[in-house]
């Protein structure tokens, strides 16, 4: 679910978004009402209120939409929102659990106030320590933040300290994200006048071999590239693409996965909002994943995991022997020791999680 409002634009994002307007916000929801209602109501899983800047929208706003989703999709096991730490207002937790949400997704990025401005955010330290309170004191099950390593001007020491607050803030799930650069976006002009201000792959990984070691000596447990978890605490949203399962999408930009068909409707803002309210299809791309290309997109997501790719489960999903099928891959990569292999798994090693890009397109691009 797609909300693409913010009060401000990071100058990082290239995702669909708008500065936020009440008149425009307003009518986006109505859109997505439209959209919601047309679709038939199947039982869901999860759902996943991102953004854009979610809590953009009063708590008022997104009970009424969580409202919508159960009485269309049914009781789901799981519901998160995306959240801006200094818009929260102090009774939006409580509201948020009386509407079924049990998962907040809490954008830090980072702890240092340096960084936290050259990534164009605009909230405090205090203001992150002062939503997990929130959260918790409403009773809300669990409780997630995102950091970013390699933003320019950070170090080594600066990393280390944002991952050891949100340790100490003992919350039940990190997110790890490596900065990317996105063309069309500030931080692309910037790096092209500026590349020695950007990290290098060498730097970068030193960054994400320490949020390994710190968090894994916490007690989290890195179930995927990116995400680390205290027990039960595993995004079950988010494991379903890894899953390469089913997913619908809402809103401006939104990507679903159904049936073997992907999905991204229109990033043009009023085009999304006419067609929807006019109950006209919504213009998007579509392709139709099959055979060989279905497959090595699903090892993709699969290898992502700790888990890795269960063989058997496989063969039977798609009909393909992994093994025999993809052999020179497997055989360079477990050479290499970028892989590794048990009788009915074959997931990447340690050190092939730091080279996940490579080996991933490999079976991706395999004919």
């Amino acid at each position: 679910m797609h909300l693409p409002f913010c009060p401000y634009i990071c100058p990082y994002c290239d995702f669909a978004k708008w500065p936020l307007r009440a008149s425009s916000a307003a009518r986006y929801l109505k859109a997505l009402y439209a959209e919601i209602d047309r679709e038939p109501g199947v039982p869901a899983a999860t759902a996943f209120l991102g953004g854009g800047t979610p809590n953009a929208y009063d708590a008022a706003d997104v009970t009424e939409l969580v409202g919508r989703l159960r009485a269309r999709f049914g009781d789901f096991e799981e519901i998160s929102i995306e959240l801006n730490p200094e818009l929260i207002r102090p009774d939006d937790f409580e509201r948020y659990r009386a509407a079924g949400i049990t998962r907040l997704s809490i954008g830090v990025q980072s702890f240092e106030a340096g960084e936290i401005e050259t990534l164009g955010r605009k909230h405090t330290p205090e203001q992150i320590e002062r939503a997990v309170a929130l959260g918790r004191a409403a009773g809300v099950p669990s409780i997630s933040i995102d950091l970013m390593f390699a933003v320019p001007g950070q170090t080594p020491a600066s990393w280390r300290r944002s991952l050891e607050r949100a340790i100490a803030l003992d919350v039940d799930h990190l997110s790890t994200y490596g900065l990317t650069v996105e063309a069309g976006t500030p931080y692309a002009d910037w790096h092209a006048r500026q590349p020695s201000a950007f990290f290098d792959d060498t730097a970068e990984a030193e960054l994400y071999a320490m949020a390994i070691d710190a968090l894994k000596s916490a007690g989290y447990e890195h179930y995927e590239i990116s995400n680390f978890a205290r027990s039960g605490h595993a995004c079950k949203h988010n494991a379903n693409y890894w899953a390469n399962g089913d997913y619908l999408g809402f809103g401006v930009g939104a990507a679903a996965y159904r049936d073997g068909v992907r999905s991204v409707h229109t990033r043009s803002l009023g085009t999304y909002i006419e067609a929807a309210l006019e109950n006209r299809p919504i213009p998007s791309d579509a392709e139709r994943l099959e055979g060989r290309k279905r497959a090595g997109e699903a090892i993709m997501l699969a290898l992502r995991t700790a888990q890795g790719v269960g063989l058997g489960d496989f063969k039977r999903r798609y009909d393909i022997d992994v093994v025999r099928h993809y052999a020179p891959v497997v055989s360079r990569f477990t050479e290499a020791g970028l892989l590794e292999r048990t009788e009915d798994c074959m997931r990447l090693t340690e050190r092939g999680r730091f080279l996940a890009n490579d080996v991933c397109g490999a079976f991706v691009t395999f004919d």
